[in-house]
């Protein structure tokens, strides 16, 4: 490939944007009070879809995790944009510019991350480039730059990083403060953006942040978006679907989709305002949600990205009480469950015993002094987990059964589940 060089003010090209400490984007899923609003609704050239490459071998070999790409599809989504697609694609030049093309194709937006390294097998520049129809060639600012760094540390500079200066002619260059690989932001003729970010997320995150998304709202990204999550606990994702209906579930607006967690079953909710019916996003939401309660309420614990902890902790600060817990047949999952948790003023984990749950839990209030105790006991039955659960104050013993799906370690962890419900709803139901 030939290169030559070219004039660049790189002194404006890497200059902050005018508000980068103002714009900031939160990275988890929203609750409603979270959801934003960027810019006029039916601006004819919004970036309203995105498609997301992760590039390197080291991703397709397993070798290496992406995380990339979930914190860029989170702060994407929560701005209203919809991902289309997300794909990891190895160091080949005629695949990762097959997926950019294609990408281009659907999307107004495609991000990569990856591949910008010095070696001959980063090709994300050749591949843009080779979309684009443009040559690469050297940049003098980058270039200097470049050879500072090296310069600070009294080192040659290796003729391999010369690539890192590489722009083609409809490129800006994306500063990086934390790395040697500059990233581009690629805008084509028909409004659409390639935004190229280098891989490792030391260096990815504050260049999405504080320059990319910035510079994106300015573009008019997303629409107006609401989306709420509700939390499940004592129902299946296919039974939660179930009773939500087809129907429901294949709505264009709003989306609601079901999600088996590790710790619960979710149901979110993502509405755009609907113009026809002179709703906004939240009116859509706000329907939608109601009907979930209507046919799911009963195992709703939370909403939003609420833990069980976090739970149980407005519970028990709301009553002003200390917590112990006891359990046996569960490998711990229920502290583990509570970790960190403020009020757990003891926590014991004891061998196989047949005693009493609730003498259990009166036995370890006693002993912690404290105001309430909560006792576990599983035992595998036939597949499944027995799961015997007792709460204990000074004047009352609460105890309930259930059994929790498989036995062994997924049974003991379904145990510690069942408890924390068991005791999340117990002090819902206590007055101060």
């Amino acid at each position: 490939m030939v290169l030559a060089t070219r004039r660049h003010d790189h002194a404006a090209a890497h200059a902050r944007p005018e508000r980068p400490g103002d714009v900031r984007y939160p990275r988890g899923v929203p609750d409603a009070a979270s959801a934003a609003r960027i810019g006029a609704e039916d601006a004819p050239d919004r970036l309203l879809t995105a498609e997301l490459l992760s590039i390197g071998t080291e991703l397709t070999a397993g070798e290496t995790r992406d995380t990339n790409a979930g914190e860029i599809a989170r702060s994407l989504t929560v701005l209203g944009v919809r991902v289309g697609r997300i794909q990891a694609l190895p160091d080949d030049l005629s695949t990762v510019g097959r997926a950019l093309g294609d990408g281009l194709d659907r999307a107004g937006l495609v991000v990569c991350t990856g591949g910008l390294g010095p070696t001959p097998d980063d090709l994300t520049r050749e591949a843009i480039a080779e979309v684009c129809g443009e040559q690469p060639i050297v940049d003098p600012a980058l270039e200097a730059w470049l050879r500072e760094l090296w310069a600070r540390r009294g080192m040659p500079f290796p003729k391999l990083n010369l690539k890192q200066a590489w722009l083609i002619s409809s490129a800006t260059p994306i500063p990086n403060d934390n790395g040697t690989a500059p990233g581009w932001w690629v805008d084509r003729p028909d409004g659409r953006l390639i935004v190229a970010l280098p891989g490792p997320p030391r260096e990815m995150r504050p260049m999405w942040d504080g320059w990319v998304l910035p510079r994106l709202a300015e573009r008019g990204l997303g629409r107006e978006v609401e989306i709420r999550t509700l939390r499940l606990f004592g129902i299946g994702e296919s039974q939660a679907a179930e009773r939500l209906g087809d129907a429901f579930l294949r709505t264009a607006n709003p989306i609601v989709a079901t999600y088996a967690r590790q710790d619960a079953v979710d149901v979110r909710i993502a509405a755009v305002p609907d113009r026809e019916r002179g709703q906004t996003a939240a009116d859509v939401a706000a329907e939608a949600e109601a009907a979930v309660v209507e046919r799911l309420g009963e195992h709703v614990w939370a909403r939003g990205a609420t833990t069980w902890q976090e739970a149980i902790a407005t519970e028990l600060g709301r009553l002003g009480w200390r917590l112990a817990t006891v359990e046996t047949g569960t490998g711990g999952s229920l502290v583990a469950l509570l970790s960190g948790l403020p009020h757990l003023a003891r926590a014991e984990v004891l061998g196989a015993t047949d005693l009493d749950p609730g003498a259990l839990a009166s036995a370890a209030r006693q002993a912690a002094g404290v105001d309430v105790a909560v006792a576990v006991r599983a035992a595998e039955r036939g597949g499944d987990t027995a799961v015997s659960v007792a709460v204990a104050t000074a004047d009352d013993v609460h105890r309930e059964r259930r059994v929790a799906f498989l036995g062994g370690v997924q049974g003991g962890h379904r145990a510690g589940l069942a408890a924390a419900d068991v005791l999340l709803r117990w002090l819902r139901r206590r007055q101060v």
